[in-house]
């Protein structure tokens, strides 16, 4: 499988919908929290060319985006085929 991490905070529904979806693919990923630390919201806002919304999820050396991103990949068929890539 694909290396997966997902920038995302305790406090928003959008990170545990995303990340649900990957359980629910059976896909291990590294979660990095921005909650109070201003260095991992500064790398992933850099990673992502400046976006600053959370989750943030790369598969790979994708950027898939955020959550309506990530369902919208599943929904055309694309997610499984990303995370076995790796």
């Amino acid at each position: 499988m694909a290396n997966v991490v997902i920038y995302s905070s305790n406090f928003c529904p959008f990170c545990h919908r995303a990340k649900a979806l990957l359980q629910q693919k059976g896909a291990a990923f590294r979660e990095v929290s921005i909650d109070m630390n201003p260095g991992a919201r500064k790398e992933m806002r850099e990673k992502a060319g400046g976006v600053n919304s959370v989750p943030q999820i790369w598969i790979g050396d994708t950027h898939v985006g955020g959550c309506d991103d990530l369902y919208a990949l599943e929904a055309r068929g694309g997610l499984a085929p990303l995370l076995n890539a790796g």
